[in-house]
């Protein structure tokens, strides 16, 4: 059975008669997949996407047609399980709770209770991959996306390499994207940066939890990991 699949038989059980809020969510993915703790990690993590995801969308405003893109990149959802993805996200929207409960909700379902949990990180990262696609990162999008940040306890060195792998290469600093200091020596960098591209690899991140069919977020990563590692590269040859 997909992880799709198992979204949709999790809506299916959410109750008609529930308000259906971050509480009730939570709760239910508790209920529903009790016996099996790695499964329950993995449908939380796509359920905290989708939600925050209608949240973060509600507290800008707009959604346009790229940050639907964006979705749908993340996303890949087969033509029948559409609707129950769409449900999910509607009453989310709905939910008069606050993003902050969603997030702390999801946090407590699908993170390991550390600062800077990885799975976290990668909910972060395809939050900032949405929010991004329209070419501008909206006053609200960035207050939402620093928010989610503290409520996941992830510190500030990275939260800004995570904000500066989703700046353009032209912008943004690459030493800041691989989190290492300026003018390291270059074999700390190329050692620093084998170790990212390591622990990034799509089979790394799906043994930690991070469902198959999302593996658009580790390729988007490990892309301006490489960007950033080969502008480095060009420029200390350069010298």
């Amino acid at each position: 059975m997909s992880i799709w699949e198992r979204i949709g038989y999790f809506v299916s059980r959410v109750s008609a008669s529930a308000r259906a809020g971050a509480v009730d969510v939570a709760e239910a993915l508790r209920t529903i997949f009790a016996g099996d703790p790695e499964l329950r990690r993995r449908v939380a993590f796509s359920v905290a996407m989708i939600a925050l995801s209608a949240k973060m969308a509600k507290a800008d405003g707009v959604v346009s047609q790229a940050e639907i893109r964006a979705f749908q990149e993340i996303f890949q959802i087969p033509p029948k399980e559409t609707r129950n993805v769409a449900r999910l996200y509607d009453l989310a929207q709905a939910d008069i709770a606050g993003f902050e409960a969603y997030a702390a909700r999801m946090a407590g379902l699908c993170g390991s209770g550390h600062a800077n949990c990885g799975m976290l990180e990668d909910i972060l990262d395809g939050l900032f991959h949405i929010a991004k696609a329209d070419g501008v990162m909206h006053e609200r999008e960035g207050m939402f996306l620093r928010r989610i940040a503290e409520i996941f306890k992830i510190d500030e060195a990275h939260y800004q390499r995570i904000l500066a792998r989703h700046l353009d290469l032209g912008d943004a600093d690459p030493y800041a994207i691989l989190g290492i200091e300026r003018g390291a020596p270059f074999d700390e960098v190329r050692k620093h940066y084998r170790k990212l591209v390591a622990s990034n690899h799509p089979d790394r991140l799906i043994a930690r939890g991070l469902p198959q069919e999302f593996i658009a977020i580790a390729t988007t990563r490990l892309a301006a990991i490489n960007g950033a590692y080969e502008l480095i590269e060009k420029g200390l040859r350069a010298v």
